[in-house]
């Protein structure tokens, strides 16, 4: 069976390489598509991209999607620490959801430790940088 999943990227991820190096490293967020993609032909999956900075728009695509895809991957970048809606929304889908932060949210400022995502989610993986969306790819492919 071919998986198709969806790689969801929330508000400011198109900054990456221009903004905290430091916290998010120099890569693009097209740095980041390609090394999924790569990652994606190895484990002979699908993925689609998906970046918005607006709410609705995230929520609409998940509530949009069909029996077509078999996990999400989401890094909902602020969104995680406030958004009820985008919770519920994963929340109603029965498929795999992976919730991914570049950085260790719980080594950040203290309203950044707090995720209202991650119940709705499978699993999380935090402050793995770049590498936790492809432990992500790799745990929907193997185990779902």
């Amino acid at each position: 069976m071919t998986h198709k999943i969806l790689v969801i990227n929330g508000p400011n991820l198109e900054m990456l390489g221009k903004r905290e190096k430091n916290i998010y490293g120099d890569f693009t967020l097209k740095d980041l598509e390609k090394t999924i993609t790569d990652k994606s032909l190895e484990l002979n999956c699908e993925v689609v991209f998906f970046q918005s900075n607006i709410e609705g728009e995230i929520i609409n695509k998940i509530n949009s999607l069909d029996d077509s895809f078999s996990g999400i991957i989401i890094n909902p970048g602020g969104l995680t620490h406030s958004s009820i809606s985008l919770h519920d929304s994963l929340e109603i889908k029965s498929l795999p959801k992976v919730e991914v932060h570049l950085s260790n949210i719980y080594k950040r400022e203290e309203f950044r430790r707090k995720s209202v995502v991650a119940p709705a989610c499978t699993s999380s993986i935090l402050g793995m940088g770049l590498d936790g969306y492809l432990f992500a790819l790799k745990h929907i492919v193997d185990n779902y």
